[in-house]
């Protein structure tokens, strides 16, 4: 007789509570995010590549207003769960509802800068405060 190879993990109720009590709050918080971002159809910010054309959803962590070549700019990281990114909108000092904790979809070109995501001046979509 052969052995039938068995799941690494029991997928069972009693499983997942353990596996729910034994991961930490900011895992936790990650995987929430990243479920957001897969239900309201979004592409995971650790999946853009450079110039790719994509629609991004999650946190905003920071926002700050950032020069840019003597030119005003209000920037912001957004936060997927699985990756950050810089979102910048040049000309503005600041946006009513663009603040840290908001929830946000985004749409627009990716760019590379100094290493990091950029979307500039993305065509954006504030979450109700209800879904936070």
């Amino acid at each position: 007789m052969s052995a039938v190879p068995r799941p690494e993990k029991p997928t069972g109720r009693f499983r997942r509570m353990l596996d729910r009590l034994s991961t930490s709050q900011e895992e936790l918080h990650h995987a929430e995010l990243q479920q957001d971002a897969a239900a309201v159809g979004c592409t995971p910010i650790c999946d853009c590549d450079d110039r790719d054309i994509v629609k991004v959803t999650g946190t905003l962590r920071t926002v700050t207003l950032r020069p840019r070549a003597g030119v005003p700019a209000l920037e912001a990281e957004l936060f997927d769960g699985s990756a950050a990114l810089d979102v910048v909108w040049l000309g503005r000092r600041s946006i009513a509802g663009i603040e840290p904790g908001r929830k946000l979809i985004a749409s627009g070109r990716i760019s590379m800068s100094r290493g990091r995501r950029v979307l500039f001046n993305p065509r954006y979509e504030l979450r109700p405060l209800g879904q936070e």
